[in-house]
This record gives structure tokens, C-alpha cells and sequence, in this order.
């Protein structure tokens, strides 16, 4: 980090002001980077809602057209943050929030979600939490009244996705569902809550719990029976979709066929691993010898987070000590286990005064209780360190060098998730994959990331079979996820449900991955013997999210 703060430009205004519209058109978000001037409520998630927002965009976009860069800092941002806001238009030009509804990633799940990230040390930040209740009503009513737009323009998701958000909202409101257990374990450090906070938190959350019940109602009754047969976007929707998520436009086909060969060359590494583990065995012979292993099994989620807790903590310290610059400020990253049984792994950043740590999330499927550590110990380095808290955190610190938006929003899907696997591959390189085992388990989740390359493209673009009796669709997805993966079927399912909704997503981490690759391999090819992977990772690293054609164009000699 540069030991003097660079004077704000112009650019730097306009971006930092633009973190402060989001923060109040769009609360959620300003929760998630730690703007708390908003939590107490929610964006307006009706049509005006969307409206005004992208008013805010052309806003911004025409200040910040206006400007020329200062220097190589403005650039980037200017370069990176024009992008988006673009792209941003597009996405509202094509009406995407009329159909914007999925498993994983939409304002079923968000405003639920907000809850996860708020304070809970004392009363009133109980009291902040018991106002934001009182709003889940009025924004649930607007994004019904969004999704019912859709309806009428003949503009709506995947049925698919509809029935499966709903059978979710059922566990949100059931009696021991999220919103019940969130507010019957409300107690602040210093005691217990004033008993008339209590009954409003009480009386809020049933609220909520209605309100959500309302928008289960309108997606079986309304949106269900107007809702897409088919779970394919088509190309010209995936192709925006896989903008947003890169960064980045691609080859779409080349990239299909990239992937086919990816995890060809995944499945080599692994029989080859497999045979180390367990001579003349298969993969799925060395998985099952494993499995059978009481040695590298925890059982329930107490012990994975415990096992979580203390990996992080020990790669934190030791890759701070040799391979990386890591500042005290980000050396504490908490491993926690989510609220909810999505089946999901996250990782949240924190807060730009740090007062909330980084934090890795591990949502544990209903059923799933025991957890193979020789499977999990890469995804452990994928979203700590040197994985998405480096990437991230070190983002939030570098104040010297950048403005808000560049620390606390920019960035991509390709960005970070390809650095998260780029970092994988280099734990490997350092020694931290030494044993067979470990090495499998990285090459499982890899394996998974080069197959979703193949079925996101596939699925989305109705490309012939594999097996060529077809095209693809979700059945045929769900058959070829099981055949890639050693995962219980509750997460296999998941996650075909979660690509089928979230187009472009899924092949954002191994495309970023080698995005990142060919970067850094191109650098080193310009730079011969003066080389370091050291300065190159800090030189990356300091740049903060991007998308990653700026990535290339920021990096890469000119």
C-alpha cells in the first residue's frame, strides 16, 4: 500500500457519490459494504423503484463521461465504472428485473438476507432490526408488484425457479424457520431487551412472516402458471448475463469448447491422483476409500466450523509471514455457519471501518450432517485466504490509493471467484496440497468448475448433448452434475437449480480463473528473469475489484 493517501479527483468524486446513491436506493447493499445510514428499511423494489435507479445511473454516467482521468488510478476507475453503469442500462433496457427471480440471488432471498449482516451487540441496534421488519411487508409488496409487470409484458422466469423459491419461503416462515429463531434469540451483550422491544420485534417478525407467506401465495397462484416451461435464456440474454458476471465479453462457443477440454484434462489429473491414494483405483473407487475414513471426517456443524476456524487462522498466519504482505487490519476472518440450509459457501467482506471482519459462510443443507475435510480444505483457502478475504479485505484497506466504489463495490463475479480457484492452484504450488487426498478434493471442486462451464453454456444456449441424443436441458444437467461431482445429491440439486437460474454466473470462476492466468502469464512473459509472483499478486491485488478486461488493460504492457 502506497504510505501516503492520493488527493480525491473528480473521478473519485463522482464514483464515492455513487456509492452513496446506492446506499440509499439500494439499502441491502449499503448493509452488505457496512453503510448503516439505511438499515432500518429497504429500496423501493417496485417498477418506480427501478426506474429511479436507473435515472441515478444515466445521471452518473453522463457526470462521469464528462471527466478526464488524472492519472493511471482515474483510469481504471473511470474505464471500470463506466462499464458497469452501462451495462446496468442494458440490463434495464432488457427488462430483467421484470423476471428477475432465482434461487440464490434475487429479492426473495436479498431482503431476507439483509438480516444476516446487521448489528445485534445491543438494544438499539435491536430496535434498527424491528424498524427493517416493519418494512419486509412494503418490499415484498413491491417486488410482486415488479414481478406481476413481468407477467403482463409476457416477461417472466423459469417455473422452475418460481416453485423452488417458493418451497424456500416456506422455510423462512415456518414456526422454527428464520424469522422466528432470528428474533427469539435476540439478546444484546449488556442484558436483556426492554420487554416492550421485545413484543415490537415479536409482532414485526410475524408481520414479515405474513408478508413473505403473501409472496409464497402470488408465485404458486399467479406467477407459476404464467411462468417460463423452459429454463434456457437464450443466447442473446446469456450473452449480457456473461458480461455482468466477467466483466468481460467472451467467445461464447470457444469458451463451450474450452470447457469440454478443461474437464477432460480435470478428470486425467484426478484418475491419476486417485491411483497415489489407492493403487489401481478409480476415482470413485479412491472418493469412496475416503469417505470410509473416520480420520478426515467431522461430524456435525459445530466441529466444521471449529475445523474452519482454525485452518483459516493458521493459513492467515503463515502466508502472512512468508508469501504475502497482510495487514494486521485483515488478519481476522470468522468462520461462520448460516442461518439458513441453502446449501450454499460464501464469503461477505467487511465493513470499510472493519468493525465487522470478513466473514466465511458455510449454509448447511437439511440432512447434512457430516463433512469430509479432505474435500473442504481447498474451499477453505477459496474464500479465505489467499482466496476472496485477501482479495477483498486488502481492497477495503488500500484507502491510500482508493475511492469507495473501487474498494467497497467494483469489481466482478470472474474477478473475484477466478482469483478464489487462481488461489487454489497456488496453495498447491506452496506446499498446502502436499497430501493426495487434499489434492483430489481441490481437483473435485475444479472438476465441478470446468463441468458448470459445459452446462451453464449448454443448458442456456440449447447446445446439442453430449451424448447426442438431444439438446440441453435440466434434466439431462442434473444427470451430468451427478456424474462430475462427489457431493450429496441436496447440494448437486442445488446447484443445478442455482445455474439454471443465475445464467453466466457458474462459468465466471474457471473462465476467471484463466483469465487471470493468461494475465499473470502474459506479465510474466514480459517481464523474463524480473518476475515475481509476490509483486504481481500485491501489484493485482491493490487494484480492488474489476472487471477483467480492465484487468488485462490495467496490468498488461501496452
Amino acid at each position: 500500500m502506497t504510505s501516503a493517501p492520493r488527493t480525491p479527483s473528480a473521478i473519485d468524486k463522482v464514483a464515492d457519490e455513487w456509492v452513496d446513491t446506492i446506499a440509499v436506493l439500494a439499502p441491502t447493499l449499503g448493509t452488505y459494504i457496512g453503510r448503516s445510514e439505511a438499515n432500518d428499511r429497504f429500496g423501493d423494489l417496485s417498477p418506480a423503484g427501478h426506474d429511479e435507479i436507473a435515472a441515478a445511473t444515466r445521471r452518473t454516467l453522463q457526470q462521469l463521461d464528462a471527466l478526464e482521468p488524472s492519472d493511471a488510478i482515474d483510469e481504471v476507475t473511470k474505464t471500470d465504472l463506466s462499464s458497469e453503469l452501462r451495462l446496468d442500462l442494458e440490463f434495464h433496457d432488457a427488462q430483467w428485473h421484470l423476471r428477475d427471480l432465482n434461487v440464490i440471488a434475487s429479492a426473495a432471498q436479498d431482503v431476507r438476507a439483509a438480516f444476516d449482516l446487521m448489528p445485534t451487540a445491543s438494544a438499539d441496534d435491536w430496535a434498527v432490526i424491528a424498524t427493517r421488519l416493519a418494512a419486509v411487508p412494503e418490499a415484498l409488496r413491491g417486488y410482486t408488484e415488479t414481478l406481476r409487470a413481468g407477467i403482463a409484458a409476457g416477461v417472466t422466469p423459469a417455473r422452475r425457479q418460481v416453485t423452488e423459491v417458493a418451497t424456500q419461503i416456506d422455510r423462512y416462515t415456518a414456526d422454527d424457520g428464520f424469522f422466528a429463531a432470528f428474533v427469539a434469540d435476540a439478546a444484546p451483550e449488556q442484558g436483556q431487551l426492554p420487554a416492550s422491544l421485545a413484543r415490537t420485534l415479536a409482532d414485526n417478525s410475524a408481520a414479515a412472516r405474513v408478508a413473505y407467506d403473501g409472496l409464497r401465495r402470488f408465485l404458486a397462484e399467479e406467477l407459476a402458471p404464467a411462468a417460463n416451461e423452459v429454463d434456457a435464456v437464450g443466447r442473446e440474454l446469456y450473452a449480457l448475463n456473461s458480461r455482468r458476471f466477467l466483466g468481460a465479453t467472451i467467445d461464447l462457443d470457444e469458451t463451450y469448447e474450452w470447457g469440454r477440454e478443461e474437464l477432460a484434462r480435470m478428470v486425467a489429473e484426478q484418475t491419476a491422483i486417485a491411483n497415489e491414494i489407492l493403487p489401481g483405483s478409480s476415482v470413485e473407487e479412491a472418493v469412496a476409500h475416503l469417505e470410509s475414513d473416520p480420520a478426515r471426517k467431522l461430524v456435525g456443524t459445530e466441529a466444521l466450523q471449529r475445523w474452519m476456524q482454525e485452518t483459516s487462522d493458521r493459513a492467515v498466519e503463515e502466508l502472512g509471514a512468508s508469501h504475502f504482505d497482510i495487514p494486521e487490519a485483515i488478519r481476522t476472518l470468522e468462520c461462520m455457519i448460516a442461518p439458513t440450509q441453502e446449501g450454499g459457501i460464501y464469503y461477505t467482506g467487511p465493513t470499510d471501518d472493519f468493525s465487522r471482519p470478513g466473514r466465511m459462510w458455510w449454509s448447511v443443507p437439511e440432512g447434512v450432517t457430516e463433512f469430509d475435510t479432505w474435500r473442504e480444505l481447498t474451499t477453505v483457502y477459496h474464500e479465505g485466504v489467499p482466496g476472496h478475504h485477501l482479495q477483498i479485505a486488502q481492497a477495503v484497506h488500500n484507502r491510500a490509493e482508493l475511492n469507495s466504489w473501487r474498494r467497497l463495490l467494483a469489481g466482478t463475479s470472474g474477478h473475484a471467484e477466478g482469483w478464489a480457484l487462481y488461489a487454489e492452484r497456488l496453495m498447491q504450488q506452496l506446499g498446502y496440497l502436499d497430501d493426495p487426498a487434499d489434492r483430489l478434493g481441490m481437483l473435485d471442486g475444479q472438476r465441478m468448475r470446468a463441468a458448470r462451464v459445459v452446462l451453464d453454456i449448454g443448458v442456456h444456449l440449447g447446445k446439442p448433448r453430449l451424448d447426442g441424443t438431444g439438446v440441453w436441458d435440466a434434466e439431462y444437467a442434473l444427470d451430468f452434475m451427478r456424474k462430475n461431482v462427489n457431493m450429496s445429491d441436496q447440494f448437486v440439486q442445488f446447484e443445478v437449480n442455482r445455474y439454471l437460474g443465475w445464467p453466466g454466473q457458474a462459468p465466471s470462476y474457471k473462465v476467471g480463473q484463466r483469465i487471470w492466468e493468461q494475465v499473470r502469464d502474459a506479465v510474466q512473459e514480459s517481464q523474463g528473469d524480473e518476475f515475481s509472483f509476490k509483486d504481481f499478486h500485491k501489484r493485482a491485488l491493490d487494484l480492488g475489484g474489476v472487471g477483467l478486461d480492465t484487468l488485462r488493460t490495467a496490468l498488461l504492457p501496452r
